[in-house]
C-alpha cells in the first residue's frame, strides 16, 4: 500500500501510454478490474512520471523528480486511479454544486453518492441559474456521464420533474444512470417525516420534510423499496404487501393519518416506472469500468461533514453519510477508487435547521451575512443561520474525510468588512478545547476563541488571477491553510463558472 503522501503526489500516466503486464486479468481475456489497472510497466525512454513508487528489493520506494524509465528499465509501478471526491466541510450549503460544475468540465463521470432531494445545488452556467436536488451537477455537460449511486434515496416524482425541467431548458439527460440498488422515497415516507417532526414539538430536528430520513430508516430496517423492484411487478407487489400495511398502521395509530393501501402504492410505482426503468443500471460496475479505463471520476457529495449521521452533531444530522467514506458503499467501489478529497467550505459558516452552532451571529452581523450572501435554502427557501468561519470544525472535517485540498467559496461576501474573524479554538466550562465535542450539551456550551484578521474593501468579483486578490484576502486564505494543514487550491469570488480562481492545480 502506498504511503499517503505518495498517493497525493503521483499522477497517473495516460492510458494510451501504459503497457499492462501479462499477469492482470485483462490480458487473460477477462474483464479489466480496478486491480488490473493499478499495476503498470514503465517503458524505457517513453514514460517519465515525476513521482511514482516501484516494487523491488527492500519494498516500495519513491523516485521523486527524476525519469524512472532511465533509472529502472523494467519495473512494476503502482498507480492511483483518477477519482476525486468533493465533500462539504461544514453543515452543507458550502457551494459544492458550483465547484462540482467547475470540475465536471474535466470529468468523464460524475457520481452522486449520498442524500436525497433534501439537498440543493445551485449552479450558474451560461447565464442560467440551475437548481438541482437529485441529479449530479455534471448533467450540464453533455459529454459527461452522470450517475446517482445506490447510497442516494430517490423520490420518483421529484426526479421526473427535475429531468423535465432540464430538458425544457435544452440540457441533455441521455447520459444519466441510476443505480438499480438505490432506494425509493415513497409517499408514506414524506408523510411520516412531516408528522414526526410536528410531534417532536420543542425537540424538532429541523428536517426538510422530504421523507429522506424515514426512507433511510426503512433501508436499514430492511423495509425499503428499491429501484430494481420496479423491474418485476409480482415481486414489487409482494414487497409492498409486506411493508405498506404496517406503515399505514403506524400513520393511523400515532398521527391520525388515513394511511395507504397496497393498490395505491402499486399505482404510484406504475406511474413513474416508465421514466425510471430506462435509466437503471449496475452503476457500481459502470464506475469501476470507467476507473479501469483511466477515466476521471468525480464523486459529488450532498450536505456536509457536520451533518453526517456518524460524525455530525447528532441527532441534528441527515440520514446518510455525506463524508468521503460514504463514497465506497454509496457507489459500490473499493477504497482505491478515491485518490484525492477536495473539501468545500465557505469563507464563513452557515447551517439550516436546529442544533448547536458555536460561531453563530444572532445580531445584525448575521443578518448582513445572510443578505449579502443570499443565504436562503435551495430546497426549502429557509433562511440560513450565519456566523464566522470555524477552523476547529474545518480541522475535524479534514481528519474525518482525509481532505487533501480545500476550495473556499463566497470569499467575495466578506468584502467591505474591516475585520474578519476565525474561531481557532473553543472554551467549554473554563477550559480550552481544540476538538468538536461528541456530547451535544457540551457542544451547546462551546464559546469560540476568535482570532481577528484584517479585512479588505477592494471588490474581488472580477479577479481573474490569484495575484488579483487583495493582500488581506490572501492573508486570510493563508491563515486557513495554517490552521487546517491543507492547501486552499480553489477560491470562488462569485456565482459564475468564470469567477473561480485556481492556485496551481487541483489534484485528481
Amino acid at each position: 500500500m502506498l504511503p499517503g503522501n505518495l498517493w497525493r503526489r503521483q499522477r497517473p500516466l495516460p492510458v494510451a501510454r501504459q503497457a499492462v503486464r501479462g499477469e492482470p486479468p485483462a490480458r487473460r481475456g477477462r474483464r479489466r478490474t480496478i486491480y488490473s489497472i493499478m499495476w503498470r510497466n514503465i517503458r524505457t525512454g517513453v514514460d517519465t512520471p515525476s513521482v511514482l513508487c516501484y516494487k523491488g528489493k527492500g519494498g516500495e520506494r519513491p523516485f521523486p523528480g527524476r525519469c524512472l524509465s532511465a533509472a529502472l528499465p523494467d519495473c512494476e509501478v503502482l498507480l492511483a486511479m483518477p477519482g476525486l471526491a468533493v465533500v462539504g466541510a461544514q453543515w452543507g450549503d458550502e457551494g459544492k454544486g458550483k465547484i462540482v460544475d467547475y470540475l465536471a468540465a474535466q470529468a468523464d463521470v460524475v457520481v452522486r453518492y449520498a442524500g436525497g432531494n433534501n439537498a440543493g445545488h445551485t449552479v450558474v452556467a451560461c447565464g442560467q441559474t440551475v437548481k438541482l436536488h437529485l441529479i449530479p451537477s455534471g448533467i450540464l455537460y453533455p459529454e459527461a456521464t452522470c450517475v446517482i449511486g445506490n447510497g442516494a434515496v430517490i423520490d420518483p416524482e421529484v426526479l421526473v420533474q427535475e429531468l423535465d425541467a432540464l430538458r425544457a431548458r435544452g440540457f441533455q439527460t441521455a447520459r444519466l444512470f441510476i443505480s438499480d440498488r438505490a432506494h425509493l422515497i415513497m409517499p408514506y415516507h414524506r408523510d411520516q417525516d412531516r408528522l414526526e417532526e410536528e410531534a417532536r414539538g420543542a425537540y424538532k430536528l429541523g428536517t426538510t420534510g422530504r421523507g429522506v430520513g424515514p426512507a433511510y430508516a426503512d433501508k436499514v430496517a430492511r423495509e425499503g423499496i428499491r429501484c430494481a423492484d420496479l423491474l418485476d411487478e409480482a415481486w414489487l407487489e409482494q414487497r409492498l404487501q409486506a411493508v405498506v400495511p404496517r406503515k399505514s398502521l403506524l400513520l393511523q395509530k400515532l398521527y391520525g393519518h388515513r394511511g395507504y393501501t397496497v393498490a395505491e402504492m402499486m399505482e404510484y410505482c406504475r406511474r413513474f416506472a416508465p421514466q425510471l426503468l430506462p435509466l437503471l443500471a449496475d452503476t457500481g460496475e459502470l464506475v469501476q469500468e470507467a476507473l479501469a479505463q483511466g477515466r476521471r471520476v468525480l464523486y459529488e457529495g450532498a450536505q456536509g461533514t457536520l451533518l453526517d449521521v456518524d460524525h455530525g452533531t447528532y441527532p441534528y444530522v441527515t440520514g446518510s453519510s455525506p463524508a468521503a467514506g460514504g463514497v465506497y458503499p454509496g457507489v459500490g467501489v473499493g477504497p482505491g477508487a478515491v485518490t484525492h478529497v477536495l473539501g468545500v467550505a465557505k469563507a464563513y459558516t452557515t447551517r439550516v435547521g436546529m442544533g448547536p452552532f458555536p460561531t453563530e451571529l444572532t445580531d445584525a452581523g448575521g443578518d448582513w451575512l445572510r443578505e449579502r450572501g443570499g443565504e436562503y435554502g435551495t430546497t426549502t427557501g429557509r433562511p440560513r443561520r450565519c456566523g464566522w468561519l470555524d477552523a476547529v470544525q474545518l480541522r475535524y472535517a479534514v481528519r474525518v474525510n482525509g481532505i487533501t485540498q480545500l476550495a473556499l467559496t463566497k470569499l467575495d461576501v466578506l468584502t467591505g468588512l474591516e475585520t474578519v474573524r476565525v474561531a481557532v479554538g473553543y472554551e467549554v466550562d473554563g477550559r480550552r478545547v481544540d476538538r468538536v465535542p461528541a456530547l451535544l450539551p457540551e457542544m451547546s456550551r462551546v464559546q469560540p476563541i476568535y482570532e481577528d484578521l484584517p479585512g479588505w474593501s477592494e471588490p474581488i468579483h472580477a479577479a481573474e488571477r490569484w495575484e488579483d486578490l487583495p493582500e488581506a484576502a490572501r492573508g486570510f486564505i493563508a491563515r486557513i491553510e495554517e490552521l487546517t494543514g491543507v492547501p486552499v487550491v480553489c477560491v470562488s469570488v462569485g456565482p459564475g463558472r468564470e469567477q473561480t480562481l485556481v492556485k496551481g492545480s487541483i489534484s485528481w
